[in-house]
């Protein structure tokens, strides 16, 4: 897998912190729903391994004060965030298209 990653262009790491950061916004739901426990984790870790990288080089180049963007932590940490937002971000969306398409009960 980490090789099918590499071909891509994508950090292993950078994945599991995504999906980690996604699974965490999943479980701290009150009902569980197949999207929140598929659909969003994915979400999360798809918009982590293709966002965080940008996002590192984004603060860093604005002159931002974060630690040294070589370390992996401060990757790893902002892969995580960026999962928990992707998971409410996708939490929205998937309602809203449920909602908006959901057929109405006409009486």
């Amino acid at each position: 897998m980490h090789d099918f990653f590499d071909m891509l262009g994508i950090k292993g790491p950078v994945v599991a912190a995504g999906l980690a950061g996604g699974v965490l916004r999943a479980l701290s739901r009150h009902r569980y729903k197949l999207r929140e426990m598929v659909a969003s984790p994915i979400c999360g870790a798809l918009a982590a391994a293709y966002l965080t990288l940008p996002v590192v080089s984004y603060f860093k180049a604005s002159g931002l004060p974060m630690p040294d963007p070589a370390d992996d932590t401060t990757t790893l940490a902002a892969a995580f965030l960026i999962g928990v937002s992707a998971m409410w971000i996708s939490d929205i969306l998937f309602e809203f298209v449920v909602r908006r398409f959901k057929p109405s009960a006409e009486e």
